[in-house]
């Protein structure tokens, strides 16, 4: 069972625009800027993950066709870890991209060409409906169990069956991800930015150094740690 959690503030709300179009992106941030917004952009989708991840927005406004990851794989892995309120926009007349977001968890859908004031309005009514959440989420913690693998973030700690794991701090979070998001493939960039907290660098070797070490630990307590595999030019995944 995971219970979501999703610390945020609306003393000046943020939103966060993910859109390849740099005119439109331009256009979107000054429009909110104006309407007194703060506001962070990107232009594609891997970034965008990252951002939504790790500066904790009050809305997401995400375009589904993105460079390097799509809207609709960026939505779902962010539904894994957050609730942040997503509009999606996308082509006019797009009906089946329309469905496929909101059944991945988009709370509402705009297609190109938008009206402004429309959109406006959207926003403002999807933070209203929220904003009553916000203290409760932010107080709620919550638990990921696979295959006999605990992780208790609320802890920090992380059991294979009885026996806990002596972690360090990125050795916790690393793991954490990659339990939070089994089956996925993690960018290097991404998994930099989410546990260490830096930029990845080509020749930096540390992210691998910890995985190293998380699974020789998983393996001492019985558990497959060959599992975190390694993805060469993409990234980590734990299948």
């Amino acid at each position: 069972m995971i219970q979501l959690v999703q610390p945020n503030t609306l003393t000046l709300p943020r939103i966060l625009i993910v859109e390849d179009d740099k005119q439109l992106n331009q256009q979107l941030s000054e429009l909110f800027s104006h309407a007194g917004y703060a506001v962070d952009t990107c232009f594609d989708g891997e970034q965008g993950l990252i951002n939504a991840t790790t500066q904790d927005p009050d809305l997401v406004l995400l375009d589904v066709m993105l460079p390097k990851r799509d809207g609709f794989s960026v939505l779902s892995m962010l539904r894994k870890t957050s609730q942040v309120p997503v509009i999606m926009l996308s082509a006019k007349g797009a009906e089946q991209a329309r469905i496929t977001g909101l059944s991945q968890g988009a709370d509402d859908y705009v297609s190109k060409p938008f009206n402004r004031t429309e959109l406006m309005l959207r926003i403002e009514a999807l933070l209203r409906r929220t904003h009553q959440h916000q203290h409760q989420q932010e107080s709620e913690s919550y638990q990921l169990i696979f295959d006999g693998l605990t992780i208790n973030r609320q802890t920090q700690s992380a059991i294979v069956n009885t026996t806990t794991l002596e972690l360090t701090q990125i050795q916790f979070k690393l793991l954490a991800e990659l339990v939070q998001h089994k089956g996925e493939v993690l960018s290097k960039a991404y998994l930099y930015q989410k546990v260490l907290h830096k930029t990845f660098g080509a020749h930096d070797r540390s992210l691998d150094m910890h995985l190293s070490r998380v699974r020789r630990k998983l393996n001492n307590a019985g558990w497959p740690g060959e599992r975190l595999e390694t993805v060469h030019g993409k990234g980590y995944c734990l299948i």
